[in-house]
């Protein structure tokens, strides 16, 4: 299946931990090539205003500074969505009961795989206060 399609049911999953209060961290990994920009994480924020997550760009060169930005879910995933593909080959999702791992071939297709849990506690983000 396309990869865009199969995206789609991943993003479910994300959506459904965050509802189920499972969801411990999202990470965007296996870059192409070697890109000044090494990875993007999601870490769960709960607040008393809702749910939102602290985007980190994370930086191979250490003359590049880190990026935090907190966001909604449905914001994030309009930022990390344009980096599928052409950044990134595939997406963790780490929840306290599941990972799920999607994964884009060289042929565009996308997969998801499940594995045990990484984390067994939720451990929210906190924004670096300068």
């Amino acid at each position: 299946m396309p990869y865009n399609e199969v995206f789609i049911l991943f993003w479910e999953q994300v959506k459904e931990s965050v509802q189920l209060g499972t969801f411990a961290k999202l990470t965007m990994a296996k870059t192409i090539g070697k890109p000044n920009l090494k990875n993007i994480f999601l870490r769960p924020m709960y607040a008393d205003d809702g749910f939102k997550v602290l985007l980190k760009f994370s930086y191979r060169s250490r003359d590049t500074e880190d990026e935090e930005e907190i966001l909604t879910l449905d914001a994030a995933l309009l930022v990390i969505k344009p980096y599928l593909k052409k950044s990134f080959l595939s997406v963790l999702l780490f929840t306290t009961t599941k990972d799920a791992t999607f994964k884009i071939n060289k042929k565009g297709m996308g997969s998801i795989t499940q594995n045990s849990p990484t984390f067994f506690e939720v451990i929210q983000a906190q924004k670096d206060l300068e």
